[in-house]
Order: structure tokens, then sequence, then C-alpha cells
């Protein structure tokens, strides 16, 4: 079994974050999209499509997926999975709310 450094890390307010709209935080070196959907789910990925780098936090936000805004490869928010024809995949974080702050579980 690996043991693994996991840290909890404040990425700010939860109402800094629009519904339905990405945002970008950088955390330990790592550029994250963070989405409020609709649901009020926060879902948190690796914020380069695997197609061509694509700032995801910059994409369309439909259910829980989001739209490249280059090439408008669809990506699960929930796995990271990129939808077929398409392959590939991103980096997911587990995020949590307590009380009005939001944070991202990140291995390191």
């Amino acid at each position: 079994m690996v043991n693994k450094n996991i840290t909890k890390v404040c990425v700010g307010s939860i109402h800094d974050f629009p519904v339905s709209l990405g945002k970008t935080v950088k955390v330990n070196g790592k550029e994250i999209a963070v989405f409020k959907l609709s649901s009020g789910k926060i879902r948190a990925i690796e914020n380069r499509c695997p197609h061509k780098g694509g700032v995801l936090s910059e994409g369309i936000v439909s259910g829980d997926s989001v739209f490249c805004p280059m090439h408008d490869w669809k990506i699960c928010l929930h796995d990271g999975n990129v939808q077929e024809p398409d392959s590939g995949c991103v980096d997911t974080y587990e995020a949590s709310v307590e009380g009005d702050l939001l944070y991202l579980l990140i291995e390191e």
C-alpha cells in the first residue's frame, strides 16, 4: 500500500464561485478549474484539456460536463474522462464546503 500525502487547501469563499462557470485556482503549482454546478455540487479538475491544452475553466458547462473552449471536447467533471470518440482524461480533485469556505484535497 502506498502512503499518500493529502493536503486540505482553502481556495476561497463558496460565494466567490459563480454557478455554471469555471474559475481557476492555483494550488501548490497546480492550476485547477473549479466549477459550482447548477445542482450545487462543486467539481474541481486539472485546468488543461488533454487534447491541446485548452483552458477548461473557460469552457461551457452542461450538466456534469465541461466543453473545452478550443475544440469542443466534452470532459466529465465527476471522473475527468473525455467523452468518446475522443479519448483521454484529466486529474480530478475532491472538494468540500465548510461553512462558507471551499476546500480542495490535493495529493502531494
